[in-house]
């Protein structure tokens, strides 16, 4: 499997302002060693966004997205233990990030892990990835660029 890593292909200038910090205190799948993330916004690479997990001297970047607007019909939904534990009080202080995986850095081959997003409470800034309760009706290996062969997002009902 393609790790979601791609270290050659990192812009130079991503430094970022605390403000952009996330706290992961069980780290993400298979990082569990790395605590906090930084969320960076680079204009040119829009709609991407580098999410930086942090740990001394050994930084790892993933991309991730922002479904909203990108993914049609995608509409996670979280157990109710999931939003307790984030504290979230409300949908609008969830921020929903997606792991994507280059193949062979082609972005047509660009992929979006639609069942274990990082769920972030936008007024905590702690997050946590996690299944959304309706996965069933998503996949892990959602295509981002559609091809006649691309499943789509959601099943029918």
């Amino acid at each position: 499997m393609p790790m979601k890593v791609l270290p050659d292909v990192l812009p130079s200038d991503l430094d970022t302002p605390p403000a952009n910090e996330i706290i992961l205190p069980h780290g993400i799948i298979g990082f569990t060693a790395y605590k906090r993330a930084e969320l960076l916004y680079l204009p040119d690479h829009l709609p991407f966004l580098w999410m930086k997990l942090l740990r001394p001297n050994d930084p790892i970047h993933f991309i991730v997205i922002e479904p909203g607007g990108i993914v049609p019909g995608y509409q996670p939904e979280l157990f109710d233990e999931d939003a307790e534990s984030l504290d979230l009080r409300e949908a609008s202080e969830a921020m929903i990030l997606n792991i994507v995986t280059l193949r062979n850095q082609q972005p047509v081959e660009a992929t979006v892990n639609l069942i274990g997003p990082i769920v972030v409470n936008r007024r905590t800034r702690l997050g946590r990835q996690l299944v959304i309760s309706n996965y069933s009706r998503y996949s892990a290996h959602h295509a981002l660029v559609e091809n006649p062969q691309s499943a789509p997002v959601a099943c029918s009902a």
